[in-house]
């Protein structure tokens, strides 16, 4: 199964289309959203094209092949436009001999771990800058970056996992980091 991992599209029309376009030329099975889908937040300037209207017009259709996790900006009442859950703090999947524990990173970061076991891995977004690095007890932390809001001149991005691999794309495609397990 491929798996493709996003976070922060905070209601740009705009960077949601390419995610989606991208999403269809990467022929992933599954989206991971790792929150802050509709509403931008207060700390953040509007991203281009903000429509959170658009967004659920665009994420609503593909329901069943979406897993979500909630951010610090998602909400009860993005939840009742939304034809999928979105208010889990996190979600354990199974890797290998580890688990990943995705989760949005507002609550759960490398400073503050969830319960983790030697080798799970940390998949969050939150801070809008891509990372892989190790920390605590030997347990890895991925962050997918930002479809919309990108901080610290990273490239507006995603993440795919498929092969053993998780590997960061510009929305346009292209590879700009790997992690292999």
């Amino acid at each position: 199964m491929k798996w493709m991992i996003a976070s922060d599209i905070h209601g740009s029309a705009f960077y949601c289309k390419h995610l989606l376009d991208a999403f269809y030329a990467e022929q992933t099975d599954r989206l991971l959203l790792l929150g802050d889908i509709l509403y931008h937040g207060p700390r953040n300037d509007l991203p281009k094209d903000y429509a959170p209207k658009e967004v659920i017009a665009m994420l609503n259709p593909l329901a069943e092949r979406l897993l979500c996790v909630r951010g610090n900006c998602d909400t009860e009442v993005d939840q009742m436009v939304l034809s999928f859950p979105i208010l889990a703090d996190y979600a354990v999947i199974p890797l290998e001999h580890n688990l990943v524990y995705a989760t949005h990173g507002h609550k759960f970061s490398p400073q503050s771990p969830p319960p983790l076991q030697k080798g799970d891995y940390l998949l969050t977004g939150h801070t809008h800058i891509p990372a892989c690095e190790l920390f605590g007890n030997e347990n890895h932390y991925l962050n997918c970056g930002s479809v919309s809001i990108p901080k610290e001149n990273s490239p507006h991005a995603y993440m795919t996992f498929h092969q053993h691999k998780f590997c960061w794309k510009s929305l346009d495609g292209i590879p700009f980091m790997e992690h292999s397990i």
